[in-house]
């Protein structure tokens, strides 16, 4: 069963803050062409991941543009989320084996909440694995235009996953993903379009926070702002590497030896790994009271996340896999050098030994997050330059401004 998410009111003018006005006039004229058309976008989850962060902030503001924006959420339960996962690990490279029962489970709810697909729309965006099949059971209207928004990393799919979920793709009108070697021959794309998402920089979670705020937060966490801080906010997920980051805190700490790890997660409803792998990754971690874990459910949301970037000294995103990334561009925005691994779209967002560092092996990440900590002058160089970077390139009228090419292209 599709239920709607509510997502509130904004205004584009509010970004007059952060861009040149010029670019709020540019939106506005690229609108005007696409007044009142009916877009609706269809997620698994209403939060906990940066696809309902996307949403949250895109919405919104297409709706203060002049179209009629929609969110709606798939229904699923435990088997279905559990095979949703497993191709989402088989689409980023993960070993295992696809069986005809868990084909039956994903496409039996695909198809249940087809027969809830009421809207009449112009655009019926998709985002990511979950709710692909749902193209295959509704009976389309052709003067709709289905999008697909597939937001993971598509490196290195394993084979037998790419071949079923290219049943699918070719039903699309287009395809959206963030790195042009995403898209495989075999998903025989239709029209495809490379578009990286975007952070919101007037959101709880980025926008500007006093002095006196980041310090009453990290004394409520029992953060030590004496102590230097390296970070990581991702969820809890093999493909985040937290073991790798627990490694890389404890060569760095043979060095700076009154380091703070911390580890902020979100525990999102279609995922039903993440519980297994913070147990797994807090055993990891030992008795460390220099090991500090955080999570959407203890309480620590969008403000304390963003208190906590601010005050890190050097944010680490040590993925294996990783489609874009979001929490690296959040840590830019606040001039935060970050020490990120060499994959998928973060390599777009980091300009390696510039504004931050690209790395292979926990070696590298060690040597070059002892490096920012030793080096407080060059650490402020490069976040100064990851600041203005993300300016230009991964803000939400960024963003926008893509998503309208893209509807007045298929319109």
């Amino acid at each position: 069963m599709l239920t709607t998410v509510p997502v509130g009111t904004r205004k584009i003018e509010e970004y007059a803050k952060v861009v040149d006005y010029s670019i709020i006039d540019s939106l506005r004229r690229k609108a005007e062409k696409l007044k009142g058309l009916k877009v609706l976008n269809i997620s698994s989850t209403a939060f906990g991941g940066g696809v309902a962060e996307l949403l949250y902030a895109k919405i919104p503001l297409m709706r203060d543009l002049g179209l009629d924006v929609t969110w709606q959420v798939i229904g699923g339960d435990l088997p279905f989320f559990t095979v949703t996962k497993n191709l989402h690990n088989g689409l980023q490279g993960m070993d295992f084996l696809l069986t005809d029962h868990m084909i039956d489970i994903y496409e039996e709810r695909n198809k249940s909440n087809a027969v809830s697909l009421k809207a009449e729309a112009d655009i019926i965006i998709i985002h990511d694995p979950q709710p692909l099949a749902i193209i295959d059971f509704v009976e389309k209207n052709h003067s709709s235009k289905w999008i697909w928004r597939a937001h993971i990393d598509f490196s290195e799919p394993q084979e037998e996953v790419l071949n079923y979920i290219s049943r699918f793709t070719p039903l699309y009108d287009g395809v959206v993903m963030t790195m042009a070697n995403y898209a495989k021959p075999q998903m025989n794309i239709r029209r495809f379009y490379q578009a990286a998402p975007s952070i919101d920089p007037l959101s709880l979670k980025n926008s500007d926070l006093s002095g006196e705020s980041v310090r009453e937060i990290l004394e409520r966490l029992s953060i030590s702002k004496e102590k230097p801080i390296l970070t990581q906010v991702s969820r809890f997920d093999p493909w985040k590497d937290p073991f790798g980051v627990i490694d890389t805190y404890r060569l760095v700490k043979k060095e700076v030896d009154d380091l703070q790890l911390v580890l902020v997660a979100s525990m999102a409803t279609d995922d039903p790994e993440g519980w297994h792998y913070f147990e797994k990754t807090a055993r990891y971690a030992g008795v460390d009271p220099s090991i500090i874990f955080f999570s959407n459910v203890t309480g620590v949301g969008n403000v304390e996340v963003n208190a906590i970037q601010r005050s890190s000294d050097v944010i680490i995103q040590k993925s294996k896999k990783e489609g874009f990334g979001l929490v690296v561009s959040e840590a830019m925005w606040k001039s935060k050098p970050v020490v990120g691994a060499n994959v998928g779209g973060i390599k777009l967002q980091i300009q390696d030994s510039q504004n931050g560092f690209l790395i292979d092996t926990t070696e590298q990440a060690a040597e070059k997050v002892a490096f920012l900590l030793k080096n407080k002058q060059k650490s402020s160089e490069m976040g100064e330059a990851a600041h203005s970077y993300v300016k230009e390139n991964f803000i939400t009228p960024r963003a926008l401004s893509n998503w309208l090419d893209i509807f007045q292209e298929l319109v």
